[in-house]
């Protein structure tokens, strides 16, 4: 007998990739990670995407989470937490280390574990060390899961201020004067080492700026404008991280300059200028994220000026073997050069953040930011490339 004449079963429509979007974590910029989901969940397109969020609590349990962004804001001078959003105090969320298996698993004690679907893309918008540092990026390369963002090697140089120093002076690109005090140092000789900060500021003046060495968001920097100040800023720094650095001050203007990865390479946004902000001594946390300083996007340069500030920032970009999306922070020294001072591989994405502003004065609003970043996620195959 014919089939022809039959009735066919419609065929089914393609499923949209699931991503899952991964915040919060173990670092001292847990509440900025949730801020910067919040903006995300909300921005992303949920007719091409489906979307499970999963926060990681400060003490490293994995929480299938309520995907209610406006929960995920900045209220009261105070950030917000997974745990304020986690839907059980002790479920758990297991992503697959099995290569060939995508699909998340949710359990909770005395429960049957649930099956959570297949995962096509993880967006991890984790700041600082135990995810933004190469450590989720490593998890997921195991997994054979795609993510946004570099991969581990480039996360780590992106995380750890001296070693991406060390990369972009091996690139030719100029770095400011620093010193830096490893763990051991302290560990061995602790007046030795605060000596050596001594002598680096006899060398190239006051004020100084001491900084966690693996830490964002300004978290754990002081301005240290004489000796006095040094002990207290030391411990501060030490508080986030046994590892320090210690930046001579540049004199000069801030600029910031975008990078995203298109279908045919890195492209850099127009750049932005960070002024000095008038209630803080300079750009800390409550400067960023409290008081909500605003830069001036784009930033007041010379055609030369900004076209030469986005050649580096692509360069940087390269330098570290980035992927997806950077931040290039630099200083535009009296002089006239330009000088850099960090990248950031995962940087804020809330809605007052840099790096969303300077790519929507750029031509890609937030919503397409997204959608390129997972869909460059997509394209790109996990393990060695």
């Amino acid at each position: 007998m014919s089939t022809e004449n039959l009735p066919q079963s419609p065929e089914q429509p393609p499923r949209k990739p699931r991503v899952a979007v991964v915040f919060g974590g173990r670092s001292s910029e847990h509440g900025i990670s949730v801020v910067t989901a919040g903006a995300v969940l909300r921005a992303i397109d949920r007719t091409k995407y489906d979307v499970l969020p999963i926060g990681i609590t400060r003490d490293g349990r994995w929480a299938l989470t309520a995907d209610e962004p406006e929960r995920m804001a900045i209220t009261e001078r105070r950030t917000p937490s997974v745990e304020e959003l986690a839907e059980s105090a002790e479920g758990g969320v297991v992503l697959p280390v099995d290569p060939g298996n995508r699909e998340v698993v949710y359990s909770e004690p005395g429960s049957v574990p649930k099956a959570l679907g297949e995962v096509d893309v993880v967006f991890p918008v984790l700041h600082g060390p135990y995810g933004e540092d190469g450590t989720l990026q490593g998890l997921l390369e195991l997994s054979g899961v795609p993510y946004v963002g570099s991969g581990v090697l480039a996360s780590a140089v992106g995380q750890d201020k001296e070693y991406m120093k060390r990369v972009f002076t091996s690139f030719g690109l100029k770095v400011g004067p620093y010193v830096v005090i490893r763990p051991r140092e302290w560990q061995r000789d602790e007046r030795a080492a605060r000596r050596k900060i001594v002598d680096f500021a006899g060398e190239h003046g006051w004020p100084l700026f001491v900084k966690p060495a693996r830490a964002g968001s300004s978290i754990g920097i002081t301005k240290v404008d004489d000796l006095s100040g040094l002990d207290e800023a030391i411990e501060e720094a030490r508080r986030h991280d046994p590892k320090i650095l210690v930046e001579a001050a540049l004199r000069g203007r801030e600029i910031e300059c975008g990078v995203l990865e298109f279908e045919d390479g890195p492209r850099a946004s127009v750049p932005a200028e960070i002024p000095p902000p008038e209630a803080h001594a300079y750009y800390d946390f409550e400067a960023k994220y409290i008081d909500s300083t605003p830069g001036v996007v784009p930033a007041p340069l010379t055609d030369e000026q900004t076209a030469e500030v986005r050649r580096l920032a692509v360069e940087a970009f390269e330098a570290a073997s980035c992927e997806g999306l950077v931040r290039a922070d630099f200083f535009l020294t009296e002089d006239g050069e330009f000088v850099i001072n960090e990248i950031n591989t995962m940087p804020g994405f809330t809605p007052i953040s840099m790096y969303p502003q300077m790519w929507q004065a750029s031509g890609v609003s937030y919503p397409e930011l997204i959608d390129r970043l997972v869909r460059a996620a997509l394209r790109r195959p996990t393990g060695l490339r």
